[in-house]
C-alpha cells in the first residue's frame, strides 16, 4: 500500500511554522528562566525551564520537515 505524502509546499509551510514556533518556545523559555526567574512562581519557572528543552527540539523537527520538503520538490523536478 503507498502512503500518501502532502505536497511539497503544505509540507514547508509546516516546517516553517515548526521553526518559528520553536523560536518563539526557546526565546520564551530563555526570558522566563533566566530573565524573569525572580517574578515567577515556581510551577512556572519549570514550566519555562522546560520550554528551554522543547523550543530547540520543535526547531529541530522542523529542520529535519524543511529538509524533506525540500527533496521532494527536487525529485519531483
Amino acid at each position: 500500500m503507498f502512503l500518501h505524502h502532502p505536497a511539497p509546499q503544505h509540507l514547508l509551510k509546516m516546517a516553517n511554522a515548526l521553526m518559528l514556533g520553536g523560536l518563539l518556545l526557546l526565546l520564551l523559555g530563555v526570558s522566563g528562566a533566566y530573565f524573569f526567574d525572580r517574578h515567577l512562581a515556581l510551577g512556572t519557572l519549570v514550566a519555562a525551564h522546560a520550554l528551554v528543552i522543547l523550543g530547540p527540539t520543535a526547531l529541530k523537527i522542523g529542520y529535519v520537515m524543511r529538509l524533506l520538503a525540500q527533496r521532494q520538490q527536487a525529485l519531483a523536478a
